[in-house]
C-alpha cells in the first residue's frame, strides 16, 4: 500500500482533510478525530493525517497513561492488542482501521502502537511503521523494549543515524543496557561509513584489515568500565598512538576514551586529528565541535567558582566578566561558521539563534530560531526561545502565540511543559491579563507545588 501526502489526496479528501486541519487549528480536537478517521478510511497511506490524528487524541485523552503494575508486572494492551495482533496476520489492512478505533480511546498505547507498526510493516508502508513505533519512543522512553525494536527497524532501513539516536534515549533510559551501549556505537560508525560513501555491500568486520583489528574494536565497544580500567585503556592506546601516529581506528578510541574520562581538551586534540585524517568524517567534526564547546564551558565554570570563592576580588570579577562577554561573540562567530558549513541543519540554526540571543542581537536570532522549528525533536525548546526573543522585542502578544504553539505538541506536564507554561504566565502577566497569568501558574501548580514560586502567585489569587 503506498504512502502519500496531501498533494496526492483526492479533491474530495483534501476538502474534508482542510476541514479537519481547522478543527485541530480551533482546538475542535473531538470533531478533527472524526473527520480525519474518514480522511483515513480513503486515503490510508496519508501520514501526515494520522500525525495530526495522534495530536488530536492525545489532547482528548490528556496524554500518555501510566500503565497499572499487578505483582511488579505492567497491564495494558492484554487480550485486545493480541487479537488484533492475529488479525494482523490474516488481513493486515484491515486491521489498522481496528487497530486505530483502539488508539482513539489510548492512543499512545505501547501495545497497540506496537500491533500497528506489524501492521504497517506487512503493508510495506515503512514510514508509517516508523511512526508507529516513535510514539511510543516520545511517550513511554522507559519501555526500551520498543525502541530497541525500533533501533533494529532503522538498521534495517539503512538509516544508521536515526538508529543511533534511539539508542542513546535507550542508554538515557537504562545505562546498563550494553546492547544499546554497543549498538550505538556501531550505529554511528556506519552512519559515519554511509557518509563518507564507502561500500554499501561490506559489513563493519569486512572494513578491518584482520581479525586483531576486530578484536580492538570489540574491546573498545566494551561498557561499563570504571575510571581505573578507562585510564588503562588510555595508556594502551597512546602507546599504539606514538607507533602510528596516523591510524585513524587508534586515534578516534583515545578520543573516545578522553571524551569518557571528560577530559575534553585532550579529547578535542583527538578528534580534530581524527577528522584531518578522516578525508572529512562529519561525526569526527561533530564530535570535535561538542568537545571545543565542554572545554569553553569547563574554563567558564572554573572561573565562576574562583568568583564565588572571592566575591570581593575585583580581578577575577572582571575577568569572569570578560570571559562571558567573550564566550558570547566565540559563540556566535562559531554558530555562523557551523551554519555556512551547513545551512540546512536546523539544529545548527537553533544553536545560532541562541547565540545571537544571548549577544542581544534579537532580530538577528528570529529567522535563524523560525528555520530550527522544522526538526520536530527541538521544536519545543526552538518556541520558547522564540518567545522569549519577543518578548524581549516587547512583542508580548507574538510571544505568547509562540509558547501556545510549544504547548499544543506537549501532554505530559515534564520540566519542558512546565518552563514553556511559567514563561507564558510571565507574558500574561506583563501584558495585564491576570486570569490568563493565574490560569498557568494553577497548571504547574496542580502538579508541581514547589516549582519556582506559582504557589505564592496562585495562592496569592485567592485572597
Amino acid at each position: 500500500m503506498p504512502e502519500i501526502t496531501e498533494a496526492e489526496l483526492a479533491p474530495n479528501v483534501k476538502a474534508l482533510w482542510l476541514k479537519a486541519l481547522t478543527a485541530a487549528q480551533t482546538k475542535n480536537h473531538g470533531y478533527a478525530i472524526k473527520l480525519i478517521q474518514s480522511v483515513l478510511k480513503d486515503a490510508p497511506g496519508f501520514l501526515d493525517g494520522r500525525k495530526v490524528l495522534r495530536k488530536c487524541e492525545g489532547n482528548v485523552t490528556g496524554g500518555p497513561k501510566k500503565k497499572a503494575k499487578i505483582f511488579g508486572m505492567k497491564t495494558g494492551g492484554g487480550l485486545g492488542a493480541m487479537k488484533l495482533a492475529s488479525q494482523v496476520k490474516k488481513d493486515a489492512a484491515g486491521a489498522v482501521a481496528a487497530i486505530e478505533a483502539e488508539l482513539e480511546k489510548d492512543p499512545y498505547s505501547p501495545e497497540l502502537n506496537d500491533v500497528l507498526f506489524d501492521a504497517f510493516l506487512a503493508l510495506d508502508m515503512n514510514e508509517s511503521a516508523a511512526f508507529a513505533l516513535e510514539t511510543i519512543r516520545g511517550a513511554h522512553p522507559d519501555e526500551t523494549k520498543y525502541l530497541h525494536k525500533l533501533a533494529e527497524f532503522y538498521i534495517g532501513q539503512e538509516e544508521s543515524m536515526k538508529a543511533a539516536e534511539v539508542f542513546q534515549d535507550i542508554i538515557k533510559a537504562d545505562p546498563t543496557d550494553s546492547t544499546a551501549i554497543k549498538g550505538e556505537k556501531d550505529a554511528t560508525a556506519r552512519a559515519s561509513m554511509q557518509k563518507g560513501n564507502w561500500g554499501e555491500d561490506k559489513s563493519m568486520k569486512d572494513m578491518m584489515a584482520d581479525s586483531a583489528a576486530s578484536e580492538e574494536m570489540e574491546k573498545a565497544s566494551r561498557t561499563g568500565l570504571t575510571r581505573e580500567q578507562l585510564e588503562e585503556r588510555r595508556d594502551e592506546l597512546a602507546a599504539k598512538y606514538a607507533e602510528d601516529q596516523n591510524n585513524l581506528g587508534v586515534v578516534k578510541d583515545l578520543a573516545s576514551v578522553f571524551e569518557r574520562l571528560e577530559d575534553w581538551g585532550q579529547a578535542l586534540s583527538y578528534y580534530e586529528w581524527g577528522f584531518s585524517l578522516s578525508a572529512g568524517d562529519v561525526a569526527l567534526r561533530s564530535k570535535a565541535e561538542q568537545m571545543s564547546d565542554k572545554v569553553k564551558e569547563s574554563e567558564l565554570k572554573e572561573l565562576e567558582a574562583r568568583a564565588a570563592e572571592n566575591p570581593d576580588d575585583p580581578e577575577v570579577k572582571a575577568m569572569l566578566e570578560e570571559r562571558r562577554k567573550a564566550g558570547i561573540e566565540e559563540a556566535v562567530t562559531e554558530a555562523n561558521r557551523r551554519v555556512e558549513q551547513n545551512p540546512t541543519d536546523p539544529i545548527l540554526r537553533y544553536e545560532l539563534g541562541k547565540a545571537l540571543f544571548d549577544s542581544g542581537d534579537h532580530s538577528g536570532a528570529i529567522p535563524h530560531l523560525q528555520q530550527a522549528k522544522r526538526n520536530p525533536h527541538i521544536q519545543s525548546k526552538v518556541l520558547l526561545l522564540l518567545g522569549r526573543t519577543f518578548k524581549a522585542k516587547n512583542m508580548l502578544d507574538m510571544g505568547v502565540k509562540q509558547l501556545e504553539s510549544a504547548l499544543e505538541d506537549l501532554v505530559a506536564m515534564d520540566n519542558v511543559k512546565k518552563e514553556i507554561l511559567y514563561e507564558k504566565g510571565l507574558m500574561h502577566d506583563e501584558i495585564g491579563d491576570n486570569e490568563a497569568a493565574i490560569g498557568c501558574f494553577k497548571e504547574i501548580y496542580e502538579v508541581d507545588y514547589g516549582y519556582r514560586d506559582v504557589a505564592t502567585r496562585v495562592e496569592a489569587s485567592y485572597g
